[in-house]
């Protein structure tokens, strides 16, 4: 029953081609387990940081006596701690992510994409969560780092039905209220909202030091808009319905949603949050490789 689960979320390929990869917090992390990550907080082990003088009641193992010998005085040597990180994957599942087909609708790509992470997340023995929202909160996993954790995942996803309009202002403002400091959260949306209300609950984010990365699932209609001939267009979220010679409207299209991605893509950058485009042509072993690789030459280069 897991196994047949699992297959709906997770591709066998695709897991193989991520399998040496890790996903690295961009900054430092506080969690609760020992783990591979930077810790902001100072103790006794692995990679040496600064001095502080020495008070009475401390270790007397830790005194640097070098420093000592120079200046007659004790100082205590510090050290950089590791930790796990937590993730927070958040998945919009109002009725627009129900746009598409197969593996192209934007709702199975991102939960497929949201798995995925997850399971590399647990696998490298860090902590994830999940929760699912539309116009309101659907369901949450609290963080774990085991393999069941992953099962949880993807019986919660299975459960999950768009069909309602999407308040994500307001949802995430009441998940952010859940969330510790210096975590990671990443969402998984088609981001069809209004993004002047959006940007003060991604600000309230990075106010609390969490990395924010917007993955921005679009469907390639949305993208390219490469429709022939007499068009039907029935609303997902709204009852219109527009028939139109699509020939006639494409530019005005392109030109209104490049402008809305422009300002989406601004607004992450006044914010320092990371904004990954995806096309659901696209699949996501070739999405997921590509963000994973730039992942790495960022934390590189820095």
């Amino acid at each position: 029953m897991a196994g047949s689960l699992l297959s709906r979320y997770l591709d066998a390929e695709t897991l193989g081609r991520v399998a040496d990869r890790t996903i690295e917090p961009r900054g430092m992390v506080l969690g609760n387990l020992a783990g591979a990550h930077k810790s902001p907080l100072c103790g006794f082990a692995v990679e040496f940081a600064s001095h502080r003088e020495y008070v009475l009641g401390d270790d007397v193992r830790h005194i640097d006596w070098r420093l000592y010998y120079k200046r007659d005085r004790y100082f205590i040597k510090q050290y950089e701690m590791e930790t796990n990180f937590v993730a927070h994957l958040i998945l919009d599942i109002s009725a627009s992510m129900r746009y598409g087909d197969g593996l192209e609708q934007k709702l199975a790509y991102a939960a497929q994409l949201a798995t995925t992470l997850g399971y590399s997340i647990v696998r490298q023995n860090d902590k994830v969560s999940l929760a699912t929202f539309d116009n309101r909160v659907r369901g949450s996993i609290p963080a774990g780092n085991s393999m069941s954790q992953i099962i949880r995942m993807a019986r919660h996803l299975d459960e999950c039905d768009a069909v309602d309009k999407t308040d994500m202002a307001s949802c995430l403002s009441q998940l952010n209220s859940r969330f510790a400091r210096r975590e990671i959260i990443m969402i998984f949306s088609d981001f069809l909202t209004d993004v002047e209300s959006l940007e003060p609950v991604l600000q309230r984010m990075r106010y609390n030091n969490h990395e924010v990365v917007l993955f921005h699932v679009l469907h390639h209609h949305e993208v390219a808009f490469d429709f022939t001939g007499m068009v039907k267009f029935k609303g997902l979220e709204l009852p219109e319905e527009y028939l139109t010679q699509t020939e006639d409207v494409r530019r005005e299209y392109l030109a209104a949603f490049n402008e809305y991605l422009e300002n989406f893509k601004q607004m992450c950058l006044r914010n320092r949050i990371e904004h990954i485009v995806m096309d659901t042509r696209i699949p996501v072993a070739e999405t997921l490789i590509d963000y994973l690789n730039r992942r790495s030459l960022v934390k590189a280069i820095r």
